[in-house]
């Protein structure tokens, strides 16, 4: 899961950065509305964790350009103000969720894996693949019973192929789903994180390096 946290609170900005990353999901942390629509430009997110007063453009009319454009993430919209004309404003932005402050972490990322389920087409609560199972919901992955022990992007990779069964994704589409803008994207991340989770599901094989650049798990 790709997102974008906009928070001009850089304590309370990298904070939720650190926290979601820590849950496996890949994160990008702006401080103002000039940066964030930069971001936005060039990367996909299924998530924007969007503050409502920001310096540079304002939060409402980010989410006005996202509620107005193709292919558009899901928007969560942080604010300092809890009434109801508040929410009610946000929401009739285009925001999809709205998330007074303070808040309960634990919270914001229930709200944050909901819309991002929203985002994207279905899929089943358990990802499987011959004898792997991967809960998202609950962060765990088996192989023939057999509990993983998973870094977060060992199972962030899993996850992206478990999604797609059968189908070749490039090395740079899973470098862009699973890691950051602060990424290199002529880095070897994806390799050896790929030969590190290939060790631990062990023997057979399961994942196919193919030639073009990508990965495959499953038959096509």
């Amino acid at each position: 899961m790709r997102v974008l946290v906009v928070e001009d609170f850089e304590v309370l900005a990298r904070s939720i950065g650190n926290g979601l990353r820590h849950e496996g999901m890949a994160v990008d942390v702006v401080l103002d509305g000039t940066a964030a629509l930069e971001h936005l430009a060039v990367t996909r997110y299924d998530v924007v964790i969007l503050d409502r007063d920001l310096p540079g453009v304002h939060g409402d009319e980010i989410c006005r350009q996202l509620a107005h454009g193709r292919c558009e993430p899901r928007v969560l919209m942080l604010t300092a103000s809890d009434t109801i004309e508040d929410r009610v404003d946000g929401l009739s932005l285009g925001a999809d969720d709205y998330l007074p402050k303070p808040f309960a972490f634990a919270e914001l990322v229930a709200r944050v894996r909901a819309l991002a389920r929203r985002a994207s087409p279905p899929l089943p609560p358990t990802l499987a693949c011959g004898d792997i199972a991967l809960d998202p919901a609950r962060r765990v992955a088996f192989r023939a019973g057999r509990r993983l022990e998973l870094s977060p992007k060992e199972f962030a990779l899993l996850e992206c192929l478990l999604a797609a069964p059968g189908l070749v994704i490039s090395a740079e589409e899973l470098l862009e789903r699973v890691w950051d803008a602060a990424a290199d994207p002529f880095s070897s991340a994806v390799k050896h994180t790929m030969h590190r989770l290939r060790a631990k599901l062990g023997d057979p094989p399961v994942i196919e390096t193919i030639r073009e650049g990508g990965y495959r798990i499953g038959s096509s």
